[in-house]
């Protein structure tokens, strides 16, 4: 019997048959790709010789006798990122740019793009390496036979007979210290030392919002905004302007607006803020803020403000608007008011803020809020004044009584007495006020802030004090500065002369002012109370009694015009003349006979009403008009016959009503 033969036996031959076993010249792990990678990594080597000369130079490789003196292709192309400029173009666009770039009302948009460098030849740095002496002294008149320099007189005539008349100068001072007996040449008064006694001491709390990290926030805030919001007091704007940053701006970021923003106007009179807006709007665009929750001024006009610039910088998604300024001024709370939610913390204490936030106030107008800063323009300023300007936290002083003297000098003693109900020392003098010690030991007594043996505790009460002061509870402010006459008449002039230029020209003239944000200044409520003599009526310029006659002229145009009105529809419309033979008595005695509720004011009303507004179009297409489709040709008088069915039945209505009843 024959062996049987299994029916995958060839099928298991086919599949064994498959092996990857290697074979001479095949190739089944190198495609072409790593077959060339191979070839860089092998190649790149030079074939020398047995002396080791190069025979075959490498790839990319050739010897010096192959080598030749490169040449770059003369070829406009190269030219072609280059902008080229005539002399009278330039000279035109630093005339008509030099002005307008430090211009704190005018924008330059996309200043990336225009040669700002060209402006300022001082800080072009190839104009630095080229000396202008023949600017300053012509060559004629410093080298030429007709030179007018003199010649400086010494009495050496080399650097030998120099160092030599140094060295007996020398000996000379060295002999007359020997001859006083001090034996020490007296030393420059930059190199005496003194030695450091305690009252040099300086304590850390009144370097506050000056320290690296305070600085860095602020430089993060300044980089990362387009508008800066400058924050002031109200009391002492001249005090809180930060001067060097305001110059930093000016001079580092020179394309970034600055406005000011005058807070806590409710802390003075009105005609006070009136007067340093006149004052601080030549400079940069000033603005009047009052942060509060309920009752905020300014609120408009700053959101107005901040959309204008978002529409200025149409090139950029957003735009980020940054407040700065001292402690306790009221940054937060201009962002809280602004945003009308608590989205900062806000306290009536220094340094609440401790780094940099950012808020979105719209979806194209973000906030940044920094914490306050000391500037570097402060550095004079005294102890005394640091504590005043409400730097440092009154709770920290360590002598806080030392500074209650300087603050009785700026308040007046009226509105002391007023404030903590202390009396005069002297009545007929309204002026003269206590000492200061009396003055702390009388409220202390009052208080009750005593220590041992009934000593008055002096810190705690200056301590109250000063924190009445920082919150604003004592009314004072720093008088604005007068109007000098000087610039009056100066502004005078110019505005004559210009009126004289208009009139030759033949054109009407424009007064040349300075821009700025239209407030209703007289509508801020008044938080504290002032004396008669610190109130002066509020200044109202020219433009606002342009405005005021404008409004009244308005007025008496819309009441001539209402009067005109008026009477032509009087004349236009009576009740003869459409209702001929019917009298308005026995119209109304025939209503009250019938018992018909009709009155004539009702049918007055009927009868002046105006025609329907055609509805409004839903699409663009307006349909086909003719003369048929307008005019009513069936019945011609349907709305005057349903006007005559209205109205009440006269005589003649009666007789015939009577007639039928009597049939």
């Amino acid at each position: 019997m024959a062996p049987t033969t299994k029916k995958g036996s060839s099928s298991s031959k086919t599949r064994s048959s498959v092996s990857l076993a290697k074979v001479k010249g095949e190739n089944f792990y190198r495609d072409a790709k790593k077959i060339s990678k191979l070839k860089m990594l092998k190649g790149g080597k030079p074939v020398r010789d047995k002396e080791g000369n190069i025979i075959q130079a490498a790839a990319f490789q050739k010897g010096e006798d192959e080598t030749k003196p490169g040449r770059v292709q003369p070829d406009r192309r190269w030219f072609g990122n280059t902008r080229v400029i005539s002399q009278t173009a330039l000279d035109h666009f630093r005339t008509s740019l030099y002005k307008k770039k430090d211009d704190p009302y005018s924008v330059l948009l996309r200043r990336n793009k225009l040669p700002m460098a060209l402006l300022d030849d001082a800080a072009n740095p190839n104009l630095r390496k080229r000396s202008h002496i023949v600017e300053t002294e012509p060559f004629i008149e410093t080298f030429g036979p007709k030179a007018q320099r003199k010649r400086p007189r010494l009495d050496v005539g080399s650097f030998e007979e120099l160092g030599k008349a140094g060295a007996a100068a020398a000996t000379e001072a060295e002999n007359a210290a020997d001859a006083t007996n001090t034996g020490v040449i007296e030393p420059l008064a930059a190199d005496v030392i003194e030695a450091p006694t305690h009252a040099d001491y300086i304590e850390p709390i009144y370097a506050k919002g000056t320290s690296r990290r305070i600085y860095g926030e602020l430089y993060k805030v300044i980089d990362s905004s387009d508008v800066i919001l400058h924050v002031i007091d109200a009391r002492d704007p001249l005090g809180t302007l930060c001067e060097s940053v305001l110059e930093y701006v000016k001079k580092e970021k020179a394309h970034k607006q600055v406005v000011l923003v005058i807070n806590k106007c409710d802390l003075v009179p009105n005609w006070v803020t009136s007067r340093y807006i006149q004052h601080l709007t030549p400079r940069y665009p000033t603005i009047a803020f009052h942060a509060s929750p309920n009752h905020s001024f300014g609120k408009g006009s700053l959101i107005q403000l901040l959309r204008q610039f978002s529409q200025l910088h149409s090139d950029k998604k957003q735009i980020s608007v940054g407040l700065v300024g001292y402690p306790n001024v009221g940054k937060s709370s201009i962002i809280n008011t602004i945003k009308s939610s608590k989205v900062c913390r806000v306290a009536p204490i220094p340094g609440e803020t401790k780094v940099w936030q950012y808020i979105s106030l719209t979806k194209r107008i973000y906030l940044i809020d920094c914490p306050g800063i000391v500037p570097t323009s402060a550095a004079k300023d005294s102890q005394t004044d640091t504590v005043l300007k409400g730097v440092v936290r009154v709770e920290a002083l360590p002598t806080p009584s030392d500074h209650i003297a300087a603050l009785m000098e700026r308040i007046k003693p009226l509105y002391l007495s007023r404030m903590y109900g202390i009396p005069l020392p002297n009545k007929d003098r309204p002026t003269e006020g206590w000492d200061p010690e009396d003055f702390m030991d009388k409220l202390a007594r009052k208080k009750g802030r005593l220590l041992k043996k009934g000593e008055p505790d002096l810190d705690s009460v200056a301590k109250i004090i000063l924190s009445d002061w920082v919150r604003g509870r004592i009314p004072f402010f720093v008088s604005p500065p007068e109007r000098p006459e000087e610039l009056n008449i100066a502004e005078a002039k110019a505005k004559a002369k210009a009126e004289r230029d208009a009139k030759g020209k033949g054109k009407a003239g424009e007064e040349p002012h300075v821009p700025h944000v239209k407030q209703n200044l007289g509508s801020i409520m008044q938080k504290n109370s002032f004396l008669p003599e610190d109130i002066q009526p509020l200044e109202r310029t020219e433009e606002d009694e342009d405005e005021k006659s404008d409004e009244n002229e308005k007025s008496d145009d819309e009441v001539n015009t209402d009067d005109t009105r008026a009477s032509e529809e009087e004349e236009e419309l009576k009740w003869t003349d459409v209702f001929e033979g019917i009298d308005v008595a026995d119209d109304m005695e025939s209503s009250l006979a019938s018992g018909e509720g009709s009155e004539p004011s009702e049918i007055g009303v009927e009868e002046t009403s105006r025609p329907k507004k055609e509805p409004r179009m839903s699409t663009s297409k307006r349909k086909a008009t003719n003369f048929y489709s307008s005019a009513n040709v069936k019945n011609k008088n349907r709305e005057k016959a349903a006007l005559l069915k209205s109205l009440p039945v006269g005589k003649k209505g009666g007789s015939r009503q009577k007639k039928k009843s009597n049939r």
